[in-house]
């Protein structure tokens, strides 16, 4: 996935897995500086919450300020699981529960994002009307009996979750390896079973309905001060690897600018020609709260995880808000262009890594050393 996204000067800021659920975030160099307080959670629904082939896994950070959340979720297959998809979303919510801030909960943060192989299906028609309204292009006859349409206008634990319109085909099930259908003995019928949707959290004006917002083709959403837009919504029918079909969705979300400057600061002098003049500052805001396990580290340029360092050293001292060292502590001398970075690292009791801060100076992104 990280040589996917090489084409963009990104870094991979989360991860989470829970056995085939797997959740990547990635943010532009950019914007790392105002990402912090970056948390994962996971929870397990299979076997009564003993099994993770099924469940959900989540990321969360505040974006310049405003707490943003992933879901990704794998719920119960089959027709007839309906309520059980339900319960277990709401187990999913009820479970994952943040450190810090205000935003504790999954549906406190000011946008959420909710997608994966959520398993709702196309009620009442059978798989012969299916086929046929696929192949006429008539989907709207089938999104109306579409399952997370019609529980968004009884489930109250859906409220305020938003979806764009389904132009393409149903992305489940096929057979592996082709574009044709499902026609093993049991004989699936097709359904919208992979799918993306979003939550702004209200903040006095309501959010429109999901009909409402159909017929207006409204696809974005203005609560408060925070903007969120869909400008695509798609499934990528060329992939055959799976017996379900790949979607993807594409938003810019708009926020007011809380956050004003990195909490901390590095500065280097000059260019590095010899091994004397490797030392580098940072400074550190008054409001930040300094941590045992903060560290400095250098980079080569193009890193794209916070793991790929070149070598480290501890930022000691907890008062402190310069810190400078030669590049011989790390004994790294080899010719290249580097960058470096502060990264702020948090334990917590079950040794999952936060990540409240990570900070690139945009002046020193190529520091050559020869």
């Amino acid at each position: 996935y990280i040589f996917i996204f090489s084409c963009v000067p990104s870094l991979q800021v989360a991860s989470q897995r829970m056995q085939g659920v797997l959740l990547l975030v990635f943010s532009k160099f950019c914007h790392l500086p105002f990402l912090r307080g970056v948390q994962t959670q996971s929870t397990r629904t299979g076997l009564g919450g003993y099994w993770g082939n099924k469940g959900g896994v989540s990321a969360r950070m505040t974006v310049f300020g405003h707490p943003v959340c992933f879901l990704n979720c794998h719920l119960p297959a089959h027709m007839r699981n309906l309520e059980q998809r339900m319960e277990d979303f709401e187990s999913i919510l009820q479970q994952q529960q943040f450190e810090g801030g205000t935003a504790t909960g999954v549906l406190d943060h000011d946008v959420v994002f909710w997608f994966g192989d959520l398993n709702f299906r196309i009620e009442d028609y059978d798989i012969h009307v299916v086929k046929c309204a696929i192949d006429s292009n008539k989907l709207p006859l089938l999104w109306e009996r579409d399952q997370l349409n019609m529980a968004k206008n009884t489930e109250s634990i859906l409220e305020g979750f938003i979806e764009g319109p389904l132009k393409f085909p149903p992305t489940y099930k096929f057979d592996v390896g082709t574009h044709t259908y499902d026609t093993s003995a049991k004989k699936r019928k097709p359904a919208w079973t992979d799918r993306i949707l979003w939550r702004h959290r209200r903040t006095g004006s309501p959010v429109p309905t999901h009909n409402a917002a159909l017929q207006r083709g409204l696809t974005s959403w203005l609560g408060g001060a925070t903007k969120v837009t869909q400008h695509a919504y798609r499934s990528h029918m060329g992939y055959t690897i799976s017996d379900h079909k790949p979607v993807s969705a594409l938003f810019s979300l708009h926020f007011p600018f809380k956050v004003e400057m990195p909490l901390v600061e590095l500065q280097v002098n000059k260019e590095w020609t010899k091994v004397s003049d490797a030392s580098v500052r940072f400074n550190v805001a008054s409001t930040y709260q300094r941590s045992s396990w903060d560290w400095v580290a250098i980079y080569k340029v193009g890193f794209r995880h916070h793991k790929d360092y070149q070598a480290y050293v501890w930022a000691k001292g907890e008062h402190a808000t310069q810190v400078s060292w030669i590049l011989k502590l790390f004994n790294v001398f080899y010719p290249g262009n580097y960058v470096y970075s502060r990264v702020a690292i948090e334990y917590n009791n079950d040794l999952r890594f936060i990540f409240p801060l990570y900070c690139i100076s945009e002046a020193i992104t190529a520091i050559n050393l020869r």
